[in-house]
C-alpha cells in the first residue's frame, strides 16, 4: 500500500507535469471506484490544475473551478503517468485500469488497482473535507507543528497496542503498516507495546524515530518517476516484508506475526529483548 512517504512523493510528481494543464476528458472504467455524484466528473472538462496537495494517503488535484478530484489507492491501486495517453477511450473491461485523466498537451495519468478487493477511491468534491477519510483525519507527522508532545497527547490514555496507534488515521495521518514498522524497528519498541505505558524518555525516541524514518524515506523517494516509486520502497524497507532475512541492524531474523488480512514484522533483538511475538492478533510475548 502507498503510505506517506510514496503519495508525497506521487503528489510532488503531478505538481510538477500536471499544474496549469487543462483536463480535457476524465474516463471511469470501474464505477465503483467513483465514490461521489456531485459535481459529476464532466465538471472537470476544461478544468486547469492550480495545484496539488496531499492529505494523509489521498492525493488532491485542485481546480481553478473550485473542484477537487482526489484519490486514495488504497492497498492495490497506483498512478501511472503517461506523456503521451491513447487517443481512444478507457473503456470497461476485464483490466486492471479503473480511471483516466487526460490533459491538453495529450499527457494524462491512469489509475489502476491489482487484485480482487477494489478499494480504489476516487471523489470529485467542492471541498477536501467533504470526503469523510480526509475530514476525520488526525495530524500529518510532517507537519512543523507535529512535535514531542503532539505524540505524546494521542497517546496519552490509550490502552492499545502502539503498532494499531500508528496505523489509524484518525490519530496520525498517512502511516501504514509498513512504515509503523519501520518507525517501531528504529525506536527498538515492541509493536505490541501497550500506548499508554511509554514513558517521557520512549516517548522521545519514538517521536524521534517516526521524524527520521518518514522524513528519510521522503526525501529518498523525491524526484523518482511514479513508475520507480514501488521498486525503490521495497528495496529501502529494512524490516518490513523482510521476514526470514537477517536485521540490518543486529543479524537476527526478523519475524512475522501474521493476520487475517495483513502482517507485521519485527526483530526480536532489537525489539522484544529476543523474544518471539505471539502469532494471533491480541497476543503478548511468549512466556
Amino acid at each position: 500500500m502507498p503510505e506517506l512517504p510514496e503519495v508525497e512523493a506521487l503528489a510532488d510528481f503531478l505538481r510538477h507535469r500536471a499544474t496549469g494543464r487543462t483536463v480535457t476528458r476524465v474516463d471511469i472504467a470501474s464505477i465503483p471506484v467513483l465514490k461521489t455524484f456531485d459535481p459529476p466528473v464532466t465538471a472537470l472538462h476544461g478544468a486547469r490544475v492550480a495545484a496539488v496537495s496531499r492529505h494523509g494517503k489521498f492525493i488532491d488535484l485542485g481546480f481553478d473551478t473550485g473542484t477537487h478530484l482526489i484519490t486514495h489507492l488504497a492497498r492495490a491501486g497506483w498512478l501511472r503517468w503517461n506523456d503521451a495517453l491513447p487517443a481512444a477511450r478507457l473503456r470497461p473491461g476485464k483490466h486492471p485500469l479503473a480511471a483516466r485523466v487526460a490533459f491538453d498537451d495529450g499527457s494524462g495519468f491512469d489509475l489502476s488497482e491489482a487484485g480482487t478487493k477494489k478499494r480504489l477511491a476516487v471523489y470529485v468534491v467542492a471541498d477536501a473535507s467533504d470526503v469523510d477519510g480526509i475530514a476525520t483525519l488526525g495530524p500529518d507527522p510532517l507537519d512543523a507543528d507535529f512535535t514531542r508532545d503532539t505524540l505524546a497527547g494521542i497517546l496519552s490514555g490509550r490502552r492499545t497496542q502502539i503498532k494499531g496507534v500508528l496505523r489509524d488515521q484518525k490519530l496520525i495521518a498517512g502511516i501504514g503498516n509498513a512504515y509503523s514498522d519501520e518507525i517501531l524497528h528504529a525506536a527498538r519498541m515492541s509493536p505490541f507495546k501497550i500506548a499508554d505505558s511509554l514513558g517521557a524518555d520512549d516517548i522521545d525516541v519514538l517521536h524521534r524515530a517516526m521524524m527520521d524514518t518518514l522524513h528519510a524515506a521522503v526525501d529518498a523517494s523525491a524526484g523518482l518517476a511514479a513508475k520507480d516509486l514501488k521498486a525503490h520502497k521495497h528495496d529501502s524497507l529494512r524490516v518490513h516484508g523482510k521476514a526470514g532475512q537477517p536485521c540490518p541492524v543486529c543479524g537476527d531474523t526478523i519475524a512475522e506475526v501474521s493476520f487475517a488480512d495483513s502482517a507485521l514484522q519485527y526483530c526480536p533483538t532489537c525489539q522484544t529483548g529476543g523474544k518471539k511475538l505471539a502469532d494471533r492478533r491480541m497476543s503478548r510475548l511468549l512466556k
